[in-house]
């Protein structure tokens, strides 16, 4: 072995043996603060239990920081929490909030800033305008963290999980709640989002925009002004979530809004406003979801081209398929139509007749929205029987030629 590898060796083993551990106990005046102050990189603080009132504490060294029993670091409303400067410092066990307000900075139960492998584990973060926030950080993980405030609207209120221009970021395990977003994504590429709960947050339980090469997957967003939005970004892949009751006048499942090169399998959309809203998409794989109990399923623009919806099933849901155009540059194919009522002569469980997923009056209701107030009446039956038997209003393009006579198992 070369001296100089064997050099670095014995350096990097005797800082591990030398790391100290050191003792916070509370008191009057900035106790966390000093601990760090006089620590020495590698060292761990244990913050035992009790309630610390402090407000910006720097995290300036490479350091474990470990609540003994969830210990609380009160910020009293007057500024940010921790401001993690330094690479490869660890947050855990510890009870953070409240956090100031402001116009100029947005403040933060635990700020990243331009650091890598840092990991935030196992906090409970209360009432924080922001509970963590990532500027320019990268290969860092956010789990088994509670992220609550009580946010009534978007003016006042921040973030639950935060990322800006970042990279390589890991977010598992995550209770999510009363936030304006409870997980935002910007300028954030290459990262996962797994396993997270994110509820009753007054705008989107995930909102993410010039976000490339992410993943979702095993998350729940359930009861927010809107479940998730998806806006300027590609090769997206969201895969295993549950999209429930996500309701409101203009709240959707999911928002696709000009991204391309995407994949939506295997999700659960079930007593929403709109499943999925897009927007200018394309090259979308939507394949192995089931709709259920929603106002509208899917709402596709005609501004979307070369989409695919395949083996999805769709279940009781007001409308199935709306669009405000004629022309539909989409494909429709093998999927489950609880309202087809065609034939299988042929015995091969697939439709001998194609079905048309738009209806005459959810065409009327996308003009004319005020028109939902006759939703369900004699006049509406009407309407669509006319159209089956001469159609004139639903485009014709819009199609599955395929239709399954059987709902898939896709559980």
């Amino acid at each position: 072995m070369p001296k100089a590898i064997a050099l670095l060796i014995l350096l990097f083993v005797c800082r591990q043996a030398n790391a100290g551990v050191i003792h916070v106990y509370p008191g009057k005046g900035r106790q966390i603060q000093n601990a760090i102050n006089r620590s020495n990189p590698g060292d761990t603080i244990l913050i035992q239990k009790g309630i610390y009132n402090e407000i910006d504490i720097l995290v300036n060294k490479k350091l474990t920081i470990t609540g003994i029993s969830f210990p609380i670091v009160d910020g009293g409303s007057k500024g940010q929490l921790f401001v993690v400067t330094h690479d490869s410092v660890t947050i855990t066990g510890l009870q953070i909030q409240k956090t100031g307000r402001s116009s100029l900075t947005d403040m933060a139960g635990i700020r990243l800033q331009n650091v890598q492998y840092a990991i935030v584990q196992n906090n409970k973060l209360y009432y924080n305008t922001y509970g963590i926030y990532m500027q320019n950080s990268h290969y860092c993980t956010i789990i088994d963290n509670m992220v609550s405030a009580n946010s009534v609207d978007e003016l006042n209120s921040g973030n639950g999980i935060h990322a800006w221009k970042s990279t390589h970021l890991l977010i598992r395990n995550n209770t999510i709640t009363g936030h304006r977003d409870g997980i935002y994504f910007e300028f954030v590429t290459d990262s996962r989002i797994e396993n997270n709960v994110s509820t009753k947050n007054v705008r989107y339980g995930l909102h993410f925009m010039f976000s490339h090469r992410d993943t979702y997957i095993n998350n729940q967003f359930v009861d927010n002004g809107s479940g998730v939005a998806v806006m300027y970004s590609k090769y997206v892949d969201m895969h295993n979530n549950t999209f429930r009751h996500n309701w409101g006048d203009a709240a959707y499942a999911i928002l696709l809004k000009e991204i391309s090169d995407s994949k939506i399998m295997h999700n659960l959309f079930i007593k929403n406003t709109v499943g999925i809203y897009m927007e200018g998409t394309s090259r979308i794989d939507v394949r192995y979801n089931e709709f259920k109990e929603n106002g509208w399923a899917m709402r596709v623009q005609a501004s979307c081209d070369n989409n695919s919806f395949e083996m999805n099933n769709f279940m009781s849901n007001s409308f199935d398929v709306a669009t405000n155009g004629t022309m539909m540059l989409s494909v429709f194919k093998n999927n489950y139509w609880d309202k087809y009522d065609g034939y299988d002569l042929d015995k091969n469980k697939i439709g001998d007749v194609p079905y048309y997923p738009v209806s005459m009056y959810s065409v009327v209701t996308e003009k004319i929205p005020t028109a939902m107030i006759l939703y369900r009446s004699f006049l509406t039956d009407v309407m669509n029987q006319v159209e089956k038997v001469m159609p004139s209003v639903v485009p014709d393009q819009l199609k599955d030629d395929s239709p399954m006579m059987k709902s898939w198992k896709l559980k």
